[in-house]
């Protein structure tokens, strides 16, 4: 433990040394983009700005993570992640945003059999103070949004073999609150500020499949998945459309301790789609350096706003500490442009590991029972397998040849009979 808190705590001294070679390679690759894409016209012309920023943790740090989905970071990036989450998780999320902007937050996430459940919420403020011609303050307070998320997701035909298909939704209520603002003259307009606020209610889609592709290393695990999201569902807000967008991507695991993921999103402006922001895409990789010390990093590629992110997890028993260093075009180029910062509470798996080793060890069991011609029990130990994993399909097809083997010794038997 000491050894990993000491090894995270290098890693995070070096963001300093980092971010000023950082800012000029992404001031070069932010130019090159921008000659190639040129500048989007259509962008910042949607409601809700907090719907875009990310909370933190795994996916701030990946970036292109609808395919992954591994943590409860998952909130916001694939609805359909819950149903297949390993872990039940708790995290906190702390993010700086520009200048004196904050972003706070909370999710939890956690799984009964194929039914995965989570709650979340993210609350960005910043302070609003605003001068007359004479450099007299005439109005302050907070200007502040806020997104409220409830999800279910459901895997539907998941096996041995196959992961399963896992099909998820996210309900989101957004708020905005504007404090009340001045004329020309100083003059405080009384109820300004609630005109220019706003509710709204939203939706997410998500569709996610996991499955081996490639695959030269030996695991339970499926390597590869793949993911299809709708985001942002839901009418204007004051005449403004939301951010809404449909992402395909990919992920994939070369070794074990590798994850590389692939985001393409294309924006959809739904009050008039010829308004819409240009396509982008994203990529990520994750790097399991020991059982407790993670780095990742991603980069997207948008016109105008593109984004590079770095960061690193230590796990500490139940406890995870993420940390993202990200800079993007929507700060400014300056040491340490944002840093985020997540805790994840590990809640366990409600039992599942104790119940797939003893489904493992059943199955063994009846093979080793059938390989000395014990049939009963090594039917009785197949059928308990499958009593306790309904979806357990070696188990399933051990029973299916013992039907067959024990169908076959029937129909020789009783032509015996017949000759005699």
């Amino acid at each position: 433990m000491r050894l990993g808190i000491a090894v995270f705590l290098v890693f995070f001294s070096l963001f300093s040394l980092w971010a000023d070679e950082a800012q000029d390679l992404y001031g070069n690759i932010a130019d090159y983009l921008n000659k190639i894409y040129g500048i989007d016209n259509n962008a910042g012309l949607t409601a809700f700005p907090v719907l875009n920023i990310p909370i933190g943790g795994r996916a701030e740090g990946i970036i292109a993570f609808s395919a992954i989905s591994d943590d409860v970071s998952f909130l916001e990036a694939n609805p359909a992640g819950s149903s297949m989450l390993e872990r039940t998780e708790l995290a906190f999320f702390h993010n700086n945003w520009i200048a004196d902007t904050k972003i706070e937050a909370v999710a939890f996430a956690t799984r009964f059999g194929n039914l995965g459940i989570a709650a979340g919420g993210k609350f960005l403020y910043m302070p609003f103070t605003q001068y007359n011609i004479y450099g007299e303050r005439v109005s302050s307070g907070y200007y502040s949004e806020g997104v409220a998320i409830l999800n279910a997701s459901y895997n539907l035909f998941s096996g041995y073999y196959f992961s399963g298909l896992s099909i998820g939704i996210n309900l989101k209520g957004a708020f905005r609150i504007m404090p009340d603002y001045s004329d020309y003259y100083g003059d405080l307009l009384s109820g300004s500020g609630i005109s220019q606020s706003a509710i709204m209610a939203m939706a997410d889609i998500g569709f996610l499949t996991r499955f081996n592709f490639l695959k030269f290393y030996n695991s339970r695990e499926k390597n590869a998945s793949a993911a299809l999201v709708v985001k942002n569902l839901g009418p204007p807000a004051l005449g403004d459309p939301l951010p809404t967008s449909v992402s395909a991507a990919i992920s994939y695991k070369p070794i074990r301790p590798v994850t590389i993921g692939f985001d393409f999103t294309y924006p959809l402006n739904l009050t008039d789609i010829s308004l819409s922001e240009l396509p982008y895409g994203a990529i990520g990789i994750s790097v399991n350096i020991t059982n407790f010390l993670s780095m990742r990093g991603g980069f997207m590629f948008k016109a105008g706003s593109s984004r590079i992110s770095i960061g690193s997890a230590i796990t500490l028993n139940k406890i995870a500490i993420d940390v993202n260093y990200t800079l993007d075009l929507l700060t400014q180029l300056q040491p340490l442009n944002r840093v985020s910062l997540a805790i994840r509470l590990d809640l366990g798996d409600r039992g599942r590991k104790y119940v797939s080793d003893k489904v493992d060890d059943l199955y063994l069991l009846g093979l080793e029972a059938y390989s000395i011609g014990n049939l009963d029990d090594a039917r009785l130990c197949w059928e308990e397998a499958l009593r306790l994993n309904p979806r357990y399909d070696p188990a399933r097809e051990s029973l299916a040849m013992l039907n067959d083997r024990e169908d076959l010794t029937q129909r020789i038997e009783d032509l015996y009979r017949l000759d005699f």
